[in-house]
């Protein structure tokens, strides 16, 4: 196996399960490559917001001049794509040692391939002489592969329903596995408004540093600007970050909370605070792309993340046409999400997508039409996200509005299609 692409083929031979939670086997490997980090360590779990806040935690480091290392998955287009150092993605070359160290390391064990490339991934951060490391947690949190590292600071973003076969049925049993990640002692920020109680307790019997939106930060805004305060530090008329969505203050305010609480290892300035928001970028997380008509990508995959994503739209104004290409995975509460929609589009263009998990564009037509009580709207499927999108930009006036979600493997099928093509044609440029 000499290229990246042979060590991830290779990865999805080695385990009959997609996902097997525990951390038994994942450790057993890192101790035999002694993984260890001479750096901070933030971990980040959550159902949603956990992309963006690790960005916004990498942006604002960098700009305080700190050298940084990110682990967010999954991708979107490129496996490389889930490691960045001092700012880059990584290079497929430069992940190949780090696959070939855990391949000698495993031995006899079965990794699954989330476990093995997360060992990779992770032994390269560990050689990359870094300032702060920032980890976003797969699935859940106690049972992830990335909980193996002892986070000197725990980030949990929204509590929400979602992967309940792996995590329970009700938001005090997925919050009590995402508090997973907090640490004795150590500092923990939670930026839901509501966290579960499960998450309270745990924090309360571990001993942690526990930072509460509301009650140890708080932030505050109009329309030009907002600010933030919270144990012996404020920042007052900052920007807002560059990341668009109702929810970003309250991720960007868990990301101050958390720079607050490693301000002694990690000291960031009012002048990085503010740079680091205004520059910072995560693709597919309500992005908007310049251009007629306007299009709007998002992997919003879940309901809660379906919510806030119709509040979104709702609040771009008007537009004559919402064209709509969706794609999801099967064990999705995927009637709700089409619920929240469904007042919001006008064409739907429902597609395959090249997994197993996900659930057929005939079903999710099937499924719309039982739950629709719109008569004046169409509906088509389609082979891949970007035959459908295709077919919007095809119907699509250069007033009207073309949304493509549901999944990373719906926006990551646009992205891979090559999206300035397709735009520019129907600029007629």
């Amino acid at each position: 196996m000499q290229t990246l692409q042979d060590w991830l083929a290779h990865c999805e031979r080695l385990h009959p399960k997609t996902i097997a939670l525990g951390l038994d086997r994942v450790r057993a490997v890192a101790d035999r490559l002694e993984l260890a980090f001479r750096c901070p360590v933030v971990t980040v779990a959550g159902t949603n917001g956990k992309g963006s806040t690790c960005a916004m935690l990498e942006a604002i480091a960098l700009q305080a001049g700190w050298k940084t290392g990110v682990y967010t998955s999954p991708h979107l287009v490129h496996f490389e794509e889930r490691c960045r150092v001092r700012g880059e993605v990584v290079t497929a070359d430069s992940l190949v040692p780090h696959f070939e160290r855990v391949e000698a390391a495993r031995q006899d064990v079965q990794l699954t391939y989330f476990e093995f490339t997360t060992l990779a991934i992770l032994s390269l951060l560990a050689a990359s002489e870094l300032d702060l490391v920032v980890l976003e947690v797969g699935l859940g949190g106690r049972l992830d592969a990335v909980n193996i590292i002892d986070a000197d600071c725990a980030v949990i973003t929204s509590v929400d329903i979602d992967h309940q076969e792996f995590l329970g049925p009700d938001r005090e049993a997925i919050g009590r596995e995402k508090a997973g990640i907090l640490r004795a002692g150590r500092p923990a920020v939670v930026s839901d408004p509501v966290p579960p109680r499960s998450v309270l307790a745990a924090a309360e019997e571990l001993g942690v540093d526990l930072w509460l939106l509301g009650r140890d930060y708080n932030f505050s805004g109009d329309k030009q600007q907002w600010g933030w305060a919270g144990r012996g530090r404020r920042y007052a008329g900052l920007g807002y970050p560059a990341l668009r969505g109702a929810n970003q203050l309250i991720n960007a305010s868990g990301v101050l909370a958390a720079l607050t609480a490693l301000r002694d290892r990690v000291p960031v300035t009012a002048q990085a605070v503010r740079n680091g928001l205004a520059m910072v970028e995560l693709p597919g997380r309500f992005q908007i792309v310049p251009g007629q008509p306007a299009l709007v990508l998002d992997v919003a995959h879940n309901p809660h993340a379906t919510a806030a994503l119709a509040a979104n739209l709702d609040a771009m104004g008007f537009y004559p046409t919402t064209h709509a290409v969706f794609g999801a995975m099967g064990d999705k509460d995927l009637g709700e999400m089409l619920r929240r929609m469904d007042p919001l589009v006008d064409r739907w263009y429902f597609c395959d997508l090249p997994t197993q998990r996900a659930a057929a564009a005939a079903l999710l037509q099937a499924l719309w039409q039982a739950r629709t009580q719109r008569k004046d709207v169409t509906a088509s499927t389609h082979a891949s996200p970007g035959d459908a999108l295709r077919a919007a930009v095809e119907a699509a006036d250069p007033t009207d509005r073309i949304l493509v979600f549901g999944s990373f493997f719906t926006v990551g099928g646009v992205l891979q299609g090559g999206l300035p093509r397709l735009q520019a044609r129907h600029l007629g440029s």
